[in-house]
């Protein structure tokens, strides 16, 4: 399958993969997984959110590669996964505990961070047997449990029934959104990001969202619009931080707010001024950096390698 559609140069180019294997989920859906860094390095788990793919994450992966296990996949329909199986929560849960099975060793944990779509099938994986045994810290990123669409302020109207009509409308159009082009640039940005998000970071994210499939968009829009994960968040009971953009649209911060309400271990709500829903491009080092705490606060260290015995010969060689 060939490579989804990304920014060759820069600080949103994906970086090239140390391996890549399939994971197989319950339904026989195979999912892209990519690996990065050195074996035996604490492992950081990421997933992406609607209409992006494992090259959203490529700051995040081109930073921690360095001295961590960077494991990122491509949700089913996106990227190079097949739209193969539902589109459901069970299913985004079932891989990612497939993922994790694949990737992880027996009892090993690691940081799993989601954003959007991606941080909603970590809430909806919670209470999965692989998700407890390997989940060692979260980090959700712009997201939500319910109401997405009734809280969504993408269209500058009142809230009410008009609005949450029309925002399901614009959500779940039958529309392809075609090559990149200024103007559709603009209405990402102004859907999706902050204000002062720079262009190159714009034009990241619109390559990416572009290269998703319109059928895929429309049937995972469908499952966005009916979610309502708020009894998963109660079950998410690893340590967990949440992030959220003060200028996000879709999901805004009285979804961020909600969940750290709910959770019974919240290590804490990070609201990023002037940010907007696309937290890791628009804003990678706080991002990258709360993984980092995350990692260093409650993934143990690897054991080292045991001493070899040494004999009174070997020494006197």
């Amino acid at each position: 399958m060939s490579r989804p559609g990304h920014v060759s140069a820069g600080p949103y180019a994906p970086p090239v993969p140390a391996r890549e294997l399939t994971a197989v989920s319950a339904d026989g859906t195979r999912l892209h997984v990519e690996l990065h860094g050195p074996d035996g390095a604490p492992a950081v788990v990421l997933a992406h959110g609607w209409t992006c793919s494992t090259a959203f994450w490529a700051a995040q992966i081109r930073e921690l590669a360095a001295d961590h296990r960077v494991i990122a996949y491509d949700q089913r329909g996106h990227g190079r996964t097949p739209a193969s199986g539902s589109c459901s929560t069970d299913a985004l849960a079932d891989d990612l505990e497939a993922v994790l099975t694949a990737t992880l060793a027996p009892g090993e944990q690691a940081v799993i961070a989601g954003h959007s779509m991606g941080g909603m099938t970590v809430m909806a994986a919670s209470g999965r047997p692989a998700f407890v045994e390997h989940a060692g810290a979260v980090l959700l990123c712009s997201t939500g449990s319910s109401r997405l669409v009734d809280e969504s302020t993408v269209l500058p109207i009142p809230p009410g029934r008009v609005r949450t009509w029309l925002v399901r409308r614009v959500l779940g159009s039958r529309a392809p959104l075609g090559p990149v082009t200024p103007l559709g640039s603009r209405i990402l940005k102004y859907a999706t990001m902050g204000p002062g998000s720079a262009p190159h970071m714009v034009e990241a994210c619109a390559r990416i969202v572009h290269a998703c499939p319109r059928t895929v968009r429309r049937s995972w829009s469908h499952v966005l619009g009916l979610l309502d994960l708020d009894h998963r968040v109660g079950e998410l009971r690893v340590p967990t931080a949440v992030v959220v953009g003060t200028a996000d649209r879709l999901t805004p911060p009285v979804h961020a707010r909600t969940i750290a309400s709910r959770l019974p271990h919240c290590l804490g709500l990070t609201e990023l001024p002037g940010i907007g829903h696309m937290t890791p491009v628009e804003a990678p080092g706080p991002v990258t950096g709360r993984i980092r705490e995350l990692v260093a606060a409650h993934i143990p260290a690897a054991p080292a390698a045991p001493a070899v015995p040494v004999t009174p010969a070997e020494e006197r060689a």
